[in-house]
C-alpha cells in the first residue's frame, strides 16, 4: 500500500478555502511500467485507441553518451488553460479547484480545444472500436456513448475526488479519493494533492526539490510539476536547440518528444479559410466600390451573392467536420472569449445584410456588408491564431497574413468575375492588387523567415521552407506579371486579369493548405532540465563528500 507513511495535513495547516489540485511526477522514480496508463483505462473505461494518461519513453544521445527516462503526460489542468476560452459552447470549463472539465452533452466536437492544447492531452473519437473487433459484453456494459464525437481527456479522476471529499477523505492521502494513476503507481513517482495547502505532499515536494513544467515557456502554468533531481545527483540542463545533436533530434519524427501533425483540423478546416478569405475579401471590395458609386448596383448585387456563396461554402465545410452536427447551434454560447462564437455572430449579421442589399440595394447597405465582411475576416484570423497547441498557427504574423491574403484573394475573385462578365476594371483597382500582392508577399516572407525565432519546430519549418517559393510564384509573382502583361498589351487585358485573379486565389489556397494541413505539427514536449542518468557523459557524477545535496556520512 502506498501513501501510508504520509502525514494527513489538517485544514488549519495553511490550506486556503479552495484547494488547487495538482500532481508531482518524479522523473527519477518513474520506471516506465505503464501501470498508471492501465489504471487510467480501467478507471475511466477508455477505448483501445484512447489514452488519457501516457508514459513517454525518452531515449536519446549517441553511444556511449546515452540516457533513458520516462515522462508521464496527460491533461495538465493548467492555471491558464488555453482550451477554455476558445470553446464556443462553454463545454470546456475550469472549476474553482482548478480542474479543467468537459461537459459531453454541450460539446459539439469542433476540436478547437484539441488544437489549442499544447500538451496533446485531448482527442475526439468518432467510431469507437472494441479490442477484438466486435465489442465484448464487458465493453458494452462500460461504453460511454456520450463521449462519441466530442472532446475527451484526463479529468484527474474528478468523480473519485468529489466522491472522496463527500466522504471526508483526503485526495492524495486516501487512495479511494486519489486519481487512479497516482493511487496505482508502484514506485510512488506520481503524487497528488492540494498545491494551496503547504502541508500537502505535493507542496512539500516542490518546496524541497527543484521542479519544472512541460512547455513552461507558453505561460499556461500547468499543474503537473516534474522533479528531476535526487538528493545525491542533480539534474542537468537539456541541450539547446542550437546544439547540432539537439537539432537532429528535434527534426526526427521518431523522437517521442517531437509533436506529430495534428489530424483534427484537416482539409475541411482549410476549406473554411480558403473560401472564407476569398468570399470576405470579395465582399469588402464590392461593398466599398458600390458604396462609393464606382460599381453598378446590379453588378454589385451579383458580386455580393457570389461572395456570400463563398463564405457559406466555407462554413459548410466547418459543419462537415464537427462531431455532433445537430448541436451546432450551441456554438453561440461563449461570445465573451471564443473567436469561433464571434465569427458565428458576425455570420448571422452578414448573410441578412447581403440579403437586404440584394432586395434593396443602397449605398449604406453596401458599406455595412463590407464592414461585416471585414469583421468576419478578422474573426477567422484570430481563430487560427488562438489555437496555441500548433506553433505555426500561433505565430504573431498569422492574423496579418490571413487578413492580407483574404484581401488579395478577394481582389482576385473580383478581377476574375469582372473579366468573365466583360466589365473593364479601373486602373486604380488593378493597381490596388499590386499593393495587396506586395503586402501579402512581405508578410509571408517575414513569417517564414522568423519561423525559428517564433518557436516553430524544425519539421514544420522544413514544410514552410519547401512551400515558400511556390506560394510566392503562384500567389504574388504570377499575378503581378499578368497585370503587367495586360497593361503592356491592352488586347490581352481581360484574359490577363482573369488569370491574375485565379492565380491570386490559388496562391492563398496553397499557403492555407500548407499551414493548416501539412505544417500543423503539434507542440511536442520541451524539458528545460532532465535527470542526470545514463552512460558516458550522461552518467551521474560521483558523489562528493560534504555535497550539500546529501548528508555527510556518519
Amino acid at each position: 500500500m502506498i501513501e501510508t507513511h504520509i502525514a494527513r495535513p489538517g485544514p488549519a495547516a495553511g490550506a486556503t478555502a479552495k484547494p488547487r489540485w495538482g500532481m508531482v511526477v518524479d522523473l527519477n522514480r518513474c520506471v516506465g511500467c505503464q501501470t498508471c496508463t492501465i489504471a487510467c483505462k480501467q478507471a475511466n473505461d477508455t477505448t483501445p485507441d484512447i489514452q488519457w494518461r501516457r508514459v513517454i519513453d525518452v531515449e536519446q544521445g549517441k553511444f556511449p553518451d546515452v540516457e533513458r527516462f520516462f515522462v508521464v503526460t496527460g491533461c495538465q489542468h493548467c492555471a491558464e488553460p488555453p482550451c477554455v476560452p476558445v470553446c464556443p459552447t462553454g463545454a470546456t470549463r475550469q472549476r474553482d479547484d482548478g480542474l479543467v472539465t468537459i461537459d459531453y452533452d454541450m460539446c459539439i466536437g469542433c476540436a478547437y480545444c484539441v488544437v489549442s492544447c499544447p500538451y496533446q492531452a485531448r482527442t475526439i473519437e468518432h467510431d469507437p472500436q472494441g479490442y477484438y473487433g466486435q465489442q465484448t459484453r464487458q465493453e458494452k456494459a462500460t461504453a460511454h456513448p456520450e463521449r462519441v464525437g466530442v472532446a475527451q481527456k484526463c479529468t484527474f479522476c474528478q468523480p473519485r475526488i468529489d466522491a472522496g471529499l463527500a466522504k471526508g477523505l483526503m485526495p492524495g492521502v486516501d487512495l479511494e479519493a486519489t486519481p487512479a494513476c497516482a493511487a496505482s503507481c508502484i514506485s510512488q513517482a506520481i503524487r497528488f494533492g492540494d498545491f494551496n495547502n503547504p502541508e500537502s505532499i505535493v507542496s512539500q515536494l516542490v518546496r524541497e526539490q527543484p521542479s519544472l513544467q512541460l512547455n513552461e515557456e507558453l505561460g499556461t502554468n500547468p499543474q503537473i510539476r516534474y522533479l528531476y533531481t535526487t538528493p545525491a545527483v542533480p539534474g542537468r540542463g537539456a541541450a539547446a536547440e542550437s546544439d547540432p545533436d539537439q537539432q537532429e533530434r528535434l527534426a526526427d519524427p521518431a523522437n517521442p518528444l517531437v509533436g506529430a501533425v495534428q489530424k483534427f483540423w484537416d482539409w475541411r478546416a482549410a476549406m473554411n479559410w480558403i473560401f472564407g478569405g476569398a468570399g470576405t475579401g470579395l465582399a469588402i471590395f464590392t461593398g466599398l466600390l458600390a458604396a462609393a458609386g464606382m460599381l453598378e448596383p446590379l453588378a454589385g448585387r451579383a458580386l455580393l451573392a457570389l461572395a456570400a456563396g463563398l463564405v457559406a461554402t466555407g462554413l459548410f465545410f466547418v459543419f462537415l467536420k464537427i462531431g455532433r452536427k445537430l448541436r451546432f447551434w450551441r456554438a453561440v454560447a461563449r461570445w465573451q472569449t471564443s473567436w469561433m462564437t464571434r465569427e458565428l455572430y458576425v455570420a448571422l449579421l452578414f448573410f441578412p445584410a447581403v440579403l437586404l442589399t440584394l432586395l434593396a440595394p443602397q449605398r449604406g447597405l453596401f458599406l455595412l456588408v463590407a464592414v461585416l465582411a471585414a469583421a468576419f475576416l478578422a474573426c477567422q484570423a484570430k481563430i487560427l491564431h488562438r489555437a496555441r497547441g500548433i506553433p505555426v498557427w500561433r505565430a504573431p504574423l498569422i492574423p496579418g497574413i490571413i487578413v492580407a491574403s483574404g484581401i488579395l484573394e478577394g481582389w482576385g475573385a473580383l478581377m476574375a468575375a469582372l473579366a468573365v462578365a466583360g466589365i473593364d476594371a479601373p486602373f486604380a483597382l488593378q493597381a490596388a492588387g499590386l499593393v495587396a500582392m506586395a503586402a501579402s508577399a512581405g508578410l509571408w516572407r517575414a513569417y517564414v523567415g522568423t519561423a525559428r525565432a517564433n518557436g516553430i519546430p524544425p519539421l514544420a519549418r522544413a514544410v514552410l521552407d519547401k512551400a515558400a517559393w511556390p506560394v510566392h510564384l503562384v500567389g504574388h509573382v504570377a499575378p503581378a506579371l499578368l497585370l503587367a502583361l495586360g497593361w503592356a498589351v491592352p488586347s490581352l487585358q481581360q484574359g490577363a486579369l482573369l488569370l491574375a485573379g485565379v492565380a491570386a486565389i490559388a496562391g492563398g489556397a496553397l499557403w492555407k493548405f500548407v499551414v493548416i494541413v501539412r505544417a500543423s505539427f503539434t507542440q511536442g514536449f520541451s524539458l528545460k532540465q532532465v535527470p542526470q542518468r545514463g552512460s558516458g557523459e550522461r552518467a551521474a557524477p560521483s558523489r562528493l563528500a560534504g555535497d550539500s545535496r546529501r548528508p555527510l556520512s556518519t
